[in-house]
């Protein structure tokens, strides 16, 4: 009887220590405080994605872009603030379908692509201050004339999802009764490769990105961006964890630092107003007035 009071008492213990294991390995798992985890681990995951010139792979494999350039310099300024002597950067490939999940999850630390900061998104991720200023136009075969959002009537419209662009579409086709047939993909890519096969009649996308995907098709001059636009100007900031004010204001104490400082100049030129690295496409996209002056801004 005795030994059955202990094999039941040994049995207690070990359900308690799985419980306390199990407990530990979710506390474990949960993103908790970036700036302290990159602390302790010395690491900083990036998110990425395929979207040149601010995030793509170049042609050795290596991680690039205006976007990839600021937030490994953020890095460096991460690493001075939190006295470490190194500091790895680890690269999450993301999509525009799950980087709010992989966020939010802890399986990246930082999103430094060209993701819009708007109202919706602002209520499951925070976004650092402005890298860059974008207006959705749309891109359609210069042959068929397409200029005018009423030009569109009746017409195919294909967007990627997970974007702004999706709304922005849905809402405009609303108001203005233009019987879009809207024709949602998961990639900026294949939206863009609808309009070259005539499977789509326009893609609605960001500007910059619209002039870069037309840049680097085989035939550019095939297309015609519209001259009115979607959207109203919106900014690019890089998304961090909802409520991580802390890590917002380490990142965007870096962000002023490069904003303000002399490399400003060449890292703008060196991914808008040169040949790309990776493609040798120039995209002749200087830096705006109001670009300049969001830059120049503190936050």
């Amino acid at each position: 009887m005795r030994e059955h009071g202990r094999r039941l008492y040994r049995i207690f213990l070990s359900m308690l220590f799985a419980i306390a294991q199990s407990g530990l390995s979710q506390a474990e798992s949960l993103p908790g405080s970036t700036l302290e985890r990159i602390r302790q681990t010395q690491t900083l995951r990036i998110g990425y994605g395929i979207t040149p010139p601010f995030s793509y792979i170049g042609p050795n494999g290596r991680v690039m872009g205006y976007s990839i350039e600021l937030c490994e310099r953020v890095a460096q300024s991460l690493r001075v603030q939190l006295g470490l002597q190194r500091i790895n950067i680890e690269y999450v490939f993301r999509t525009p379908s799950n980087r709010v999940q992989l966020l939010n999850s802890g399986m990246m630390d930082i999103e430094c692509v060209a993701s819009s900061n708007n109202a919706e998104r602002r209520r499951r991720v925070t976004f650092t201050r402005s890298h860059f200023l974008v207006t959705t136009y749309y891109v359609s075969l210069a042959k068929n004339n397409l200029r005018t959002l009423a030009d569109l009537r009746g017409r195919s419209v294909s967007v990627a999802l997970g974007t702004v662009n999706v709304s922005q579409i849905t809402q405009m086709n609303r108001e203005k009764k233009l019987n879009l047939s809207i024709i949602a993909v998961d990639t900026l890519q294949k939206a863009f490769e609808l309009v070259g096969q005539e499977k789509a009649s326009a893609f609605a996308m960001d500007d910059i990105l619209l002039h870069t995907m037309i840049a680097a098709s085989p035939n550019p001059q095939d297309y015609a961006l519209s001259s009115e636009p979607v959207s109203e100007q919106v900014s690019y900031g890089f998304m961090v964890r909802l409520d991580d004010d802390v890590f917002r204001k380490a990142v965007n104490t870096a962000l002023n630092h490069i904003f303000h400082s002399a490399d400003m100049e060449s890292i703008y030129a060196r991914w808008f107003t040169q040949p790309l690295p990776g493609s040798g496409i120039n995209l002749n996209w200087p830096m705006s007035d109001s670009l300049k002056a969001e830059l120049l801004t503190r936050e």
